[in-house]
C-alpha cells in the first residue's frame, strides 16, 4: 500500500494544483489565525472548489470554537477535519465528518494510549512538539524511534519532513501518510513547486 501524501499550509490555488499534478493525495488548509499559513474562508473556498476529483481537502483547526468550525464548513467543501489542539473526542466527532487528531511528540508521550482515547478518529498525526506552536510548520523533526511499532489507528507522520529526509522517514516509520508544510517552502509560507515535486518523488520512490 503506497504512502499517502498531504501538502499542508496551502494559501494559493496554483500551489494546490501543482501539488495535485505531482501526485499529492490531500491538501491542508489552515484556519488558525495566529498561524502564518492561515487562509481566509474566501480563498479556501476558491482553492477547494477548484480541485479535481479524489483529492482530500483537510481543514486544520486548533482549539477553535464550535461556531467557527461550523461556519467554515458552510463556506468551504472540507472532506476531513484535523484537530491540532486539546479538543476532546466528543468535540471532534460532532461535525459529521471524519477527523484526524494531532499528537505533538515530547518525552513520555504514549502514542498507543492517545490513539485509544480517540477510537473513532480516522488517524493520528504525529508532529514535533513546540511550546505554543500554531498548527505545526516548525520545520523541526522529532525522534522517530519514539513511535511504537503497533498503533491501533493509521499514522500520519509530520514534523520537519523535507525532500532530503522523507525517504528515510518512510523507510523507518512506515506511516500511512506523510504531511509536509515548511519543508516544501522556499521561504516561510511561500511554497516551492520544485521542492513539492521532489518531496513527492522521494515518497513514491520508497513506497
Amino acid at each position: 500500500m503506497h504512502t499517502r501524501i498531504k501538502i499542508c499550509g496551502i494559501k494559493h490555488l496554483d500551489d494546490a494544483l501543482k501539488a495535485i499534478e505531482y501526485g499529492a493525495d490531500a491538501i491542508g488548509l489552515i484556519f488558525v489565525e495566529k498561524s502564518p499559513r492561515f487562509v481566509s474562508l474566501t480563498d479556501a473556498r476558491v482553492i477547494a472548489e477548484s480541485l479535481p476529483p479524489f483529492v482530500t481537502v483537510v481543514g486544520l483547526f486548533m482549539d477553535a470554537a464550535e461556531e467557527t468550525i461550523r461556519e467554515a464548513l458552510k463556506v468551504v467543501p472540507i472532506n476531513l477535519l484535523q484537530f491540532h489542539g486539546d479538543e476532546p473526542p466528543a468535540f471532534c466527532e460532532q461535525f459529521g465528518l471524519p477527523y484526524i487528531k494531532v499528537l505533538r511528540m515530547r518525552e513520555n508521550v504514549n502514542v498507543v494510549a492517545f490513539a485509544q482515547e480517540h477510537p473513532n478518529a480516522s488517524g493520528i498525526l504525529l508532529d514535533t512538539y513546540s511550546k505554543g506552536g500554531a498548527g505545526g510548520g516548525t520545520g523541526q523533526t522529532f525522534d522517530w524511534s519514539m513511535i511504537p511499532d503497533h498503533v491501533p489507528l493509521p499514522l500520519i507522520l509530520a514534523g520537519g519532513l523535507n525532500p532530503d529526509n522523507v525517504a528515510a522517514a518512510v523507510e523507518k516509520v512506515k506511516p500511512y501518510a506523510v504531511d509536509v508544510s515548511s519543508g516544501v517552502e522556499s521561504e516561510p509560507t511561500i511554497k516551492d513547486h520544485n521542492k513539492i515535486e521532489q518531496f513527492i518523488k522521494e515518497v513514491q520512490r520508497i513506497g
